[in-house]
């Protein structure tokens, strides 16, 4: 299996230190992927980090990493809560698949409580702030390990 894994980041998550700092925290996605960087580099991981305003681009990614990579951690952001082509694309992906929220959803509006991405995901993280990216890419390690013994 690849020690390839894709990282990506749906809508607004390109303001993130920027927009709404006492819910998400004052880490710029720079700063996420440069903790992801470094910890996948701890793991052996490769790390792709990608991230979209346009669903399309997301749903590309996804297709990208049937071909290449041995996981996918994911924050969809709003799109976690409407598109049903990213969780079509996610099913057609046959390895690893880690949501993160950096929020904790569940104590926030109703319609941030239902996320199509968690019918496909082998685990959820959220309310971890931006540590949830790393947790992520620990549990996909040890999953991607676990398949090679």
């Amino acid at each position: 299996m690849s020690r390839l894994v894709y990282v990506l980041n749906g809508p607004n998550l390109n303001l993130l230190g920027k927009r709404q700092p006492h819910i998400y925290g004052h880490e710029t996605l720079a700063d996420v992927e440069a903790d992801c960087r470094r910890v996948g580099q701890e793991l052996g991981l490769e790390i792709r980090f990608h991230q979209s305003n346009r669903e399309y681009e997301i749903i590309d990614w996804i297709h990208e990493a049937r071909e290449t990579a041995g996981g996918i951690v994911i924050n969809p952001a709003a799109f976690t809560h409407t598109s049903v082509a990213i969780l079509d694309a996610l099913n057609a992906f046959e390895f690893p698949v880690i949501e993160v929220h950096i929020s904790n959803v569940h104590k926030r509006e109703a319609f941030r409580h239902h996320s199509y991405v968690s019918l496909r995901a082998d685990g959820v993280i959220a309310g971890l702030g931006t540590q949830g990216y790393t947790l992520a890419l620990q549990r996909i390690a040890k999953l991607i390990n676990d398949k090679k013994a």
